[in-house]
């Protein structure tokens, strides 16, 4: 019959116990149980689960499908083979199941069953008895033997029916039974010398099954005293592992007989087992039980030694004692430590708890001998986790990182609690594999290269490398350009990388003259997953080359020959010309010097070799011919290397004034002047920047005024300026009061873009000479009578601008003529211009009427201004919306600004001036256009005009 029993002993979800029963001798193949159904597993998920049987524990007698969990028995099973004598006998198998990892523990309990019947050592037992024995006196019978246990094991002992015996059958400290014959009627030897009985031992199966021996008990002629033991149970300790021949105890027995009837002769007894007469012996002379073999706690704890004691007398009666052997204890076992599963690797991303190992710890000692402590040693991230009594579990115990250690030996080692203590270690190597969790990283965050200008297209200009310290497809590190454009093309049309080596290459000849550097991202990315990158700056920066030969711009002449004229009179130092040139290299390749090649012979001349300037050496000889000229060959060479030079043909003439040269001169100073006039692109694209910079400084200054003006009833602002730096404060102003307006409350004041002091008045003068060729829409504010003291138009406007016009036309007199050296000076050139100066005057009486039209215009314009002062109270609220919306104009076009100053920077565009007629432009020039747009009608007139106008009134009065 088979018994089940489950028992679910779960430590944090690892383990669980079920137990079976078996008869002993059941036959291959019979059903014992179905370890997975009885467990409540997925049958269908053994196989993927590799549900299997721990090695260590496997038996050869029973076995396990693994594909169906059933456990049946493969070998009949001989329970008295396998537990011997052995109250409890059970077979214990280990099985699991991985993915997750789950361990069971399956107790297989044989069951006894009565298949062997008593049987005693010897089929004829011969008992000795002296005829005076008195009735009570016992004898000891040789015990029979059945090998079952429990209630199959032998119950008691029968004999045949007599009048002489009986038998009293006891049972020792371990269970087994034994009878001894009692003596119940005395004997008479030559009645009856012998006696046979048949002696049964019956044991208790169902049914009982029996074993039987011939008792002959001979009836001895009488000794009538027995040997005497001093006590009838001895106990003593013994220590395992003791020394063959140590003394266990020594025995001692006395008769009260003489001779031979008082010798003693000591034995063991019949019924003693062939085990304690192999691990001890006794002197049958001196009673001195010594060791015999080897003695193992382990194997029993208790030996039981019957002893007789028999003199030598005839009829000799026999005295028996007990010498109980209790064995102590010793350290004398290492523990075992048995490892069920091992991972081989596991992954550095594997979380806290990971299960590494499973193993068992066994120590066969007892008491504190065989108490274990069990530990991991060294410093590795894991740790041992208790499953279910003698198991545990390798887990790990923080993180892992393969770049650090690519793999962990783990020792375990249990130690004993016993005197001395005894450990026991082993080992296992565990591999961490590689994740991808670290990023490719250059070995400079920015790589300069040097490229010299005019290189071969393909040619190699550097290498950037990127480490990663993973392992496998995680470090295959490709590199790659990351788009983006550099003067409006395609990076990738510049250089070009090699994906798996890094190295870079030019594709195209670079000229550093159109571009001195540039700036592109290279990335490196790994092929792991997920894939890995990082950035890393690539500055090309192109070094310049001697390529370009010195150009000279001036002074030019027809068919590359220049003349200039040469006084008579001119004394030595006099200038000649001075030769201009540029070179479009950079630094020393640039850096130019200029000599007199040819025509110079007689020294002449000199030159300045760091100028260009051409002068007289010494004075022109009175006998030299005038129209013979100086044809002289000027070299420009610069300091590259190698050095490259132009030259330049200069003819001088000799004339006989200063102001003939100075005609000369002109005629071709103004072809000088249209061949030298800057590049007109670059020359916006300063002027930008300029203005850019310079708004921003207004704006700063404005919102200072706007700050001051707080305290001001109401303020239309109208300019430019203030809609655009102060809209919060117009707003402000207009909101505080909303009245109606009178024409004395109104009064014309200039635009705020000026430069003029506060409080000087403008009118709109025309600069080109030419009156009312262009009018704008004019750009003038209103404000209360509150700000007079500030800026206002005053009442005497038509003599200022009288005096305005006379200190213009000053002006124009008194300014250089630009005909000659300004060394020379300009008061003869002034007295042979006086018929310009004539022409001038009348231009300026000319501007001073339309000054005077202009000023008569504006008043009519203060008088519509006055009837339509209250409709404009009433558009308070849409101007402060303009403002804000010209606010925002203003934040749009500094954006514009900006990016167009980086993308300048970024297009390797170098602004190394400014001329200095766009370093003294203004934003409101910038903006005008925009401000007329916006304001429409509300726009009086532009702030150029009013500039025009302030220059024209603040001129010093002419001294006519």
């Amino acid at each position: 019959m088979i018994v089940l029993l489950v028992v679910l002993c779960l430590t944090d979800g690892v383990l669980a116990q079920i137990r079976y029963s078996v008869p002993e001798e059941a036959d291959h193949g019979i059903l014992v149980g179905n370890i997975a159904e009885d467990l409540g597993l997925d049958l269908t998920k053994l196989a993927s689960r590799r549900f299997q049987v721990v090695p260590s524990s496997r038996t050869p007698y029973l076995e396990v499908n693994l594909e169906n969990g059933v456990l049946f028995v493969n070998e009949k099973i001989d329970r008295e083979q396998i537990c011997k004598q052995s109250a409890s006998c059970q077979l214990n198998m280990e099985v699991f199941l991985e993915n997750p990892l789950e361990l069971f523990r399956v107790e297989i309990e044989v069951v006894d069953i009565n298949d062997n019947p008593p049987s005693f050592p010897e089929t004829d037992i011969t008992v000795e008895i002296s005829e005076s024995a008195v009735p009570g006196t016992r004898f000891p019978l040789e015990s029979a033997f059945d090998p079952d246990v429990g209630s199959n094991a032998l119950r008691t002992y029968d004999i045949t029916t007599n009048n002489y015996f009986y038998l009293d059958v006891q049972t020792q400290t371990d269970g087994n039974k034994f009878a001894e014959l009692v003596l119940e009627k005395p004997l008479d030897r030559e009645q009856q010398a012998a006696h046979r009985y048949v002696l049964t031992a019956v044991d208790g199966g169902q049914p009982p099954r029996t074993g039987t021996a011939l008792l002959v008990v001979k009836v001895l002629d009488s000794n009538d005293n027995v040997p005497v033991f001093d006590q009838p149970v001895y106990t003593v300790s013994l220590s395992e592992n003791a020394p063959v021949g140590m003394l266990v105890i020594q025995l001692n027995a006395t008769d009260m007989d003489e001779g031979l009837n008082g010798e003693i002769v000591y034995s063991f007894s019949n019924h003693i087992s062939n085990r304690v007469k192999d691990l001890f012996s006794i002197d049958p002379r001196t009673g001195r039980i010594e060791v015999r073999g080897e003695v193992d706690f382990e194997e029993s704890s208790l030996y039981q030694i019957f002893v007789q004691a028999k003199d030598l007398g005839p009829n000799a009666v026999a005295a028996h004692c007990k010498v109980l052997v209790k064995v102590t204890d010793l350290n004398d076992n290492a523990p075992e430590i048995t490892f069920s599963t091992v991972t081989e690797s596991v992954s550095e991303k594997a979380a806290p708890g990971t299960v590494i190992a499973l193993l068992s710890v066994t120590d066969r000692d007892a008491e504190e001998n065989g108490q274990i402590h069990v530990e991991i040693i060294g410093d590795v991230p894991f740790k041992l986790k208790t499953s279910f009594r003698n198991y545990f579990t390798i887990v790990t115990d923080g993180p892992l990182n393969r770049e650090q250690a690519d793999s962990y030996s783990i020792t375990v080692v249990a130690r004993d609690k016993g005197t001395p203590s005894l450990a026991t270690s082993k080992s296992i190597r565990v591999q961490v594999s590689d994740e991808n969790d670290n990023l490719p990283t250059f070995t400079q965050p920015i790589y300069d290269v040097y490229v010299t200008e005019n290189n071969v297209p393909g040619a190699y200009i550097h290498a950037v490398t990127a480490l990663d310290p993973d392992i496998g497809l995680n470090a295959l590190i490709s590199y790659s350009i990351l788009e983006c454009d550099i003067q409006g093309m395609s990076v990738k049309t510049y250089v070009s990388i090699n994906e798996e080596t890094g190295y870079l290459y030019a594709l195209r000849s670079f000229d550093y003259e159109q571009l001195k550097d540039f700036t592109f991202m290279v990335q490196a990315k790994d092929a792991g997953t997920p894939e890995l990158s990082t950035n890393s700056t690539v500055k090309v920066i192109i070094v310049d080359q001697n390529d370009n030969a010195p150009l000279v711009l001036a002074p030019l002449g027809k068919n590359g020959t220049a003349k200039e004229p040469l006084p008579r009179t001119a004394e030595p130092g006099y200038l000649v010309t001075r030769i201009v040139a540029m070179d479009a290299d950079d630094g020393e390749n640039a850096r130019l010097s200029y000599s007199i090649q040819r025509g110079n012979e007689n020294g002449m001349f000199r030159m300045d070799w760091r100028t260009g300037e051409l002068r007289t050496a010494r004075r022109v000889s009175a006998k030299r011919d005038p129209h013979q000229l100086y044809d002289l060959l000027i070299e420009v060479r610069d300091h590259g290397q190698p050095p490259l030079s132009s030259s330049a043909s200069v003819l001088v003439m000799l004339v006989d004034s200063v102001a003939e040269g100075r005609g000369v001169g002109n005629r071709g100073g103004t072809a000088k002047t249209k061949e030298g006039t800057l590049d007109l692109t670059l020359i916006l694209i300063i002027a930008l920047g300029s203005v850019s910079f310079i708004f921003l400084l207004v704006m700063i200054v404005l919102a200072v005024r706007c700050q001051k003006d707080k305290k001001l009833n109401i303020y239309s602002c109208l300019t430019s300026e203030c809609c655009l730096g102060c809209s919060s404060c117009c707003s402000r102003q207009a909101r505080a009061r909303k009245k109606k307006l009178t024409k004395s409350d109104i009064m014309l004041v200039q635009s705020a873009g000026n430069v003029s002091g506060a409080g000087t008045a403008q009118v709109p003068v025309e600069e080109s000479g030419s009156f009312g060729s262009h009018h704008q829409n004019q750009n003038y504010c209103y404000q209360t009578k509150h700000q007079r003291a500030e800026l206002s138009y005053l009442v005497d406007r038509p003599r200022r601008v009288n005096s305005s016009a006379f200190q213009e036309a000053d002006l124009v007199s008194s300014k250089d003529s630009g005909h000659g050296d300004s060394e020379q000076g300009d008061s003869d050139h002034d007295a042979t211009n006086r018929g310009h100066s004539s022409g001038k005057k009348r231009s300026a009486a000319a501007k001073l009427d339309f000054v005077q039209e202009t000023v008569t215009d504006h008043g009519n314009r203060l008088t519509s201004l006055e009837a339509n002062a209250n409709q404009h109270s009433d558009k308070i609220e849409e101007l402060e919306a303009k403002c804000a919306a010209m606010e925002g104009s203003y934040n749009k076009l500094k954006a514009k600004a900006i990016d167009l100053e980086s993308r300048s920077r970024c297009n390797n565009i170098r602004i190394t001036g400014l001329p200095e007629s766009i370093e003294g432009a203004r934003p409101t020039d910038f903006f005008s256009r925009q401000l007329v747009e916006l304001l429409g009608d509300q726009v009086l007139t532009t702030a150029p005009e009013l500039d025009r106008a302030h220059r024209a009134l603040t001129a010093k009065p002419s001294p006519g």
